[in-house]
């Protein structure tokens, strides 16, 4: 997958775009912090959270666009991105809630790597020596992060790290899932998908390790928490449409270079809250990750070049 000609900041087709992506970015960068204190503080786990925040998203989403559910019914392939944007949040959510926040969000982010491969076998988009060069660096700043002191391989040492790759992958393949149905889809109709995905697996999810003891059943309803759900609801309802807006409207690379301002945002929140370490192998890690996806954009060559 090759880069654009030029930043798509540049050019005002893109502008709201961008924009709507960076929405998405802010809602998800500090989502961590309500899930996390649902978690500690109201014993709901984040899938379960996640669960009653979609019902509720999807809940007005349906009744408003009533039409997107009849798609689905229609659509076979939306169930593909349904379960794709499913995982992405059910894996995302746990991750953020109960690991270091940085360290999760930093490998959730070698998106791009997994961007180049999907869009590459589903978009037909060439490697180039940048593509190569990116995922080079992505890999380095992967096993910086992952490596700890002592060891000798550079792998995921907990359940967050591993929920923060396996969210990423998810979210690539949703990307360019996104821009392969664009076309042929409406938004309304792929925005029910999402949500409804949510739901699906992070309900399937939870109810299997809830019944295996693994996690609790959702405590009994108090307001403080009902009330936090459904700001969340309400949140997540927005940042699903600006995301699907924006994704369905440039290319996988420049998406996820955009949707890297979810870095700042969470790296920032998290260092100010005292929910993530920062090290200096962390940040020399995370800069080759972040280095890796702006390439994405700042390429000279246009899509199907050399560059």
């Amino acid at each position: 997958m090759s880069a654009p000609a030029a930043l798509p900041a540049a050019t005002p087709a893109a502008t709201l775009p961008i924009l709507a992506l960076m929405v998405n970015a802010l809602v998800w960068g500090l989502s961590w912090w309500p899930f996390r204190l649902l978690h500690t503080t109201a014993g709901l786990h984040p899938l379960w959270a996640t669960v009653l925040v979609f019902v509720l998203a999807t809940l007005v989403l349906l009744a408003w666009r009533p039409g997107g559910l009849r798609q689905l019914a229609t659509q076979p392939q939306l169930w593909i991105l349904s379960l794709a944007a499913g995982s992405t949040n059910a894996a995302f959510n746990w991750g953020v809630s109960t690991g270091d926040v940085m360290r999760v969000v930093l490998l959730f982010y070698l998106m791009p790597l997994w961007s180049a491969l999907f869009a590459r076998v589903l978009l037909h988009e060439r490697f180039t020596t940048r593509t190569v060069l990116r995922m080079v660096l992505a890999l380095g700043g992967a096993a910086i992060v992952l490596k700890p002191p002592g060891a000798d391989w550079p792998l995921p040492g907990s359940l967050s790290d591993w929920l923060g790759l396996f969210g990423g992958l998810c979210f690539a393949f949703n990307s360019v899932m996104l821009r392969r149905m664009a076309p042929h889809t409406r938004e309304e109709g792929r925005a029910v998908a999402m949500l409804l995905g949510g739901i699906l697996t992070a309900g399937a999810l939870a109810t299997l390790l809830s019944a295996g003891g693994s996690i609790a059943w959702p405590p009994a309803p108090q307001p403080q928490w009902l009330l936090v759900v459904g700001m969340l609801g309400g949140l997540f309802l927005v940042s699903n449409l600006a995301y699907q807006y924006g994704a369905a409207r440039l290319p996988a690379a420049v998406t996820s270079v955009v949707m890297l301002t979810e870095v700042a945002f969470a790296s920032g929140s998290s260092v100010a809250f005292g929910s993530a370490v920062l090290t200096p192998q962390v940040l020399l890690g995370g800069a080759l990750i972040v280095a890796a996806a702006a390439m994405a954009a700042l390429g000279p060559g246009r899509s199907g070049e050399a560059g």
